[in-house]
């Protein structure tokens, strides 16, 4: 057992869906610390610009702007990688998107949007980047996907996110499918479901001192979040020391669900 390259992810390739805000940003940050090649993608040009800027005092990392609701965005993320990589060890279906309402206002093209989004687009990056995923893999250190779901995929909340929440209990189920059907392929695909971190996604609810104070009452560790601890659990599940698992959907919330 070679204990010093049991947590090592340096030299691996590693993609980040929705990379430039974020837990995108958190995890990208500690994949390039720790040594990693990342690509990271997202939907706004200036915003992933400036986060290739900050990401780039840490490591190798590169910017592709694509809206992976669509499949044109798909396709791009794909032509981009397929031109630029022989093989890719990590990938990481983080992109999202919620949307709160109450029950009888809740629209429609809530359910089409975010379906599209938090749960084709894993499915499709996994499908059409498995010939890359395929040719980093051994049995010793497999090819990893790590799919971001949600705690709100778990629990219920008070949120009003009736497809947020949905989309991500669909993106645990499709992680426990995807693990069983590339098991032989030697093919690692996880969940990670984090609880409340700050982000662009939760930021109403930081800047709201009565939802913020409630949040962190549903907390038993009593914190939210934090970039060290999205960021050790990705390293962690692309990592030698993670090889024996696959199909697992693993909370990241501070204790929340057995709260």
């Amino acid at each position: 057992m070679n204990i010093q390259n049991l947590f090592s992810v340096a030299g691996k390739t590693v993609v980040i869906t929705g990379g430039s805000s974020g837990l995108g940003l958190m995890m990208a940050t500690g994949f390039l610390q720790a040594g990693a090649r990342v690509y990271i993608s997202a939907r706004k040009a200036e915003q992933l610009q400036a986060a290739q800027a900050e990401l780039s005092a840490y490591g190798e990392v590169h910017a592709v702007q694509c809206d992976l609701g669509t499949a044109e965005g798909i396709a791009t993320l794909v032509d981009t990688l397929n031109e630029r990589e022989d093989k890719l060890h990590v990938l990481i279906n983080n992109a999202g998107k919620s949307w709160g309402a109450p029950l009888a206002q809740y629209p429609d093209a809530a359910w089409s949007n975010l379906m599209a989004l938090n749960v084709h687009a894993p499915f499709a990056l996994t499908q059409k980047l498995l010939p890359l995923l395929e040719k980093a893999t051994c049995a010793e250190d497999p090819a990893r996907i790590i799919n971001i779901g949600s705690i709100g995929g778990i629990i219920n909340d008070e949120l009003n996110a009736f497809a947020y929440s949905a989309s991500k209990a669909a993106v645990h189920r499709l992680t426990q499918h995807l693990a069983h059907e590339l098991a032989p392929k030697k093919i690692l695909v996880n969940a990670i479901a984090p609880g409340m971190f700050p982000s662009k996604m939760s930021a109403a609810i930081m800047k709201d001192e009565a939802w913020r104070a409630k949040e962190l009452s549903a907390i038993p560790l009593g914190r939210f979040g934090e970039p060290e601890d999205i960021a050790g659990l990705a390293i962690y599940l692309s990592a030698r020391a993670s090889a024996f698992m696959t199909g697992n959907i693993i909370p990241i919330d501070g204790g929340t669900i057995v709260g």
